[in-house]
C-alpha cells in the first residue's frame, strides 16, 4: 500500500477536476431543497458507479453511499458532503446561475458535492493502494429540521465506520486554505416562536385595547439582556429575534403579534439558561402589559464537536498537500455534521473561499454567494490526501 508521500496528490485532482466543476455547475443550475434532491442524487450515483464504486441510493430518503472496499483494510473513514439548496433566489450574475425560482445553491453543497463526487473518482482509480477503505455519503437536508443525518443514520450509513470528516467551503478566509478547529465548532441552532396575544381595537383609542405589538417589541428589549446578564461572559451564546409579524392596517391594534427567532449556544448548560430565561420573560412582559404569551423553543440539532484524534490525523494527512490556517475559529452557526460526531470520531473542515479580485467575498446563505473553482481544486486536493494519509493514524 502507497503512502501519501508516493503518490501525486495534485496529479489526481488536475485528471478529476474538470468533471467536478462540470458537475458543480449543472447542480447549481438544477437546485433541490431538502428531501427534494431526487435529480443531484442520480447524478451522484451514475457518478459513483462509472467509477466502479459500490453504491446505494436511497439511503435517509434520497441520500446516497458509495464505498472502496480494501481487502485487508482495518479501518474504514468516512466522507460526508450535502446535496440540498435554500428556499432563496440567487443574485450573482453567473452564466450558471440557477433556473429554479425560489432554490439556490447559497451554501457551496453543490460544490460539497460535486468535490466529493472527484475524489471518489481518484480513488476508485488507486483503490489498489489505499491505506483504508474509504465511504463517500451524500446528505440530502441539511438545511433544515428534521435534517437528513438522523434519517442517513438510521439507514446505517455509519455502520463499520471508524471515522467521519466532512468540508464546508468558507468565506472567511482565503481561497487555498484549509481550517481545522479543535472542540466545539459549530453551534447547537435552536428556534423559538412566541404568540404574543393582547386586545385589538382602533389605533385612535389605544386605551381601549391591550397593545400586543408594545408588548411584543418590550420582548425583544428585555431579551437582549439574556446574554449580557444570564450567561457567563466567558462562554459563547446568541439570542436574535429574526421575524416579527403583526398587524393589517394603519388604523387597526392587532389582537396578536407572532415572533421568530434563534438561539446558539456551544454548551447545553448555557442553552438551557438561555431558553428557560426567554420563556420567562416572554410570559412575565407580556403579563405586563395584560397581555399573554405562548412560547414555543425547537431544540436544534447538537454542538459540532470535532474530536481531538480525529483532528491530528487531519493535520497530519493535509500538512503536505494544502495550507493549513489558524484563522479557523468556532462559529454560532449550526451543522447536521453534528449527528454524526455523536457516532464515531469526527472531524469538520473549513475550506478558504474568498478572492477578492474574483468578487468572491459574500458569505454562506447570502444572494451573490459564490464557489471559487480553485476552492473547489483545494477541496479535492483535501479528500484525496485524507484518505492516502489514513496510515498514519
Amino acid at each position: 500500500m502507497a503512502t501519501i508521500r508516493e503518490i501525486d496528490v495534485q496529479q489526481l485532482t488536475d485528471e478529476v477536476i474538470d468533471g467536478v466543476v462540470d458537475l458543480q455547475r449543472d447542480i447549481h443550475m438544477h437546485p433541490e431543497i431538502g428531501f427534494d434532491t431526487v435529480r443531484t442524487a442520480a447524478l451522484v450515483a451514475e457518478q459513483l458507479r462509472a467509477a466502479g464504486i459500490e453504491t446505494q441510493e436511497g439511503i435517509g430518503k434520497t441520500g446516497v453511499v458509495g464505498d472502496i472496499d480494501v481487502p485487508g483494510a482495518t479501518r474504514r473513514i468516512a466522507f460526508r458532503a450535502d446535496m440540498d439548496a435554500l428556499p432563496m433566489d440567487e443574485e450573482a450574475d453567473l452564466p450558471h446561475k440557477s433556473t429554479i425560482p425560489g432554490a439556490a445553491h447559497m451554501c457551496g453543497h453543490d460544490a460539497h458535492t460535486s468535490m466529493l463526487v472527484g475524489a471518489a473518482r481518484a480513488l476508485a482509480g488507486i483503490r489498489d493502494r489505499l491505506p483504508c477503505s474509504v465511504r463517500f455519503i451524500f446528505q440530502p437536508n441539511e438545511e433544515a429540521l428534521p435534517g437528513g443525518a438522523p434519517a442517513m443514520i438510521a439507514d446505517g450509513c455509519l455502520d463499520g465506520v471508524d471515522r467521519i470528516f466532512g468540508m464546508h467551503v468558507w468565506p472567511a478566509f482565503d481561497t487555498g486554505k484549509v481550517g481545522i478547529v479543535e472542540g466545539p465548532t459549530m453551534a447547537q441552532p435552536d428556534t423559538f416562536n412566541i404568540e404574543v396575544q393582547g386586545v385589538g381595537g382602533h389605533a385612535a383609542g389605544p386605551d381601549m385595547t391591550r397593545d400586543p405589538i408594545v408588548a411584543a417589541s418590550q420582548i425583544i428589549n428585555v431579551a437582549q439582556q439574556i446574554v449580557s446578564r444570564n450567561i457567563d461572559p466567558m462562554k459563547s451564546c446568541v439570542v436574535s429575534f429574526t421575524q416579527f409579524h403583526g398587524g393589517s392596517a394603519d388604523n387597526v391594534i392587532p389582537e396578536k403579534v407572532k415572533l421568530n427567532g434563534t438561539i446558539r449556544s456551544f454548551e447545553k448548560e448555557v442553552g438551557d439558561v438561555a431558553r428557560k430565561r426567554l420563556k420567562d420573560i416572554a410570559t412575565s412582559v407580556a403579563e405586563s402589559h395584560e397581555c399573554s404569551a405562548k412560547v414555543e423553543i425547537i431544540e436544534g440539532y447538537p454542538v459540532t464537536f470535532n474530536h481531538p484524534d480525529a483532528c491530528r490525523e487531519a493535520e497530519r494527512s493535509l500538512a503536505r498537500e494544502v495550507p493549513l490556517t489558524d484563522e479557523g475559529y468556532p462559529v454560532l452557526g449550526g451543522e447536521y455534521f453534528a449527528y454524526y460526531g455523536e457516532k464515531v470520531s469526527a472531524a469538520f473542515l473549513f475550506l478558504g473561499n474568498r478572492d477578492e479580485d474574483q468578487g468572491i467575498v459574500y458569505f454562506c446563505h447570502h444572494p451573490k454567494f459564490q464557489v471559487d473553482d480553485e476552492a473547489m481544486s483545494v477541496g479535492v486536493r483535501s479528500w484525496i490526501a485524507l484518505a492516502l494519509g489514513a496510515d498514519q493514524a
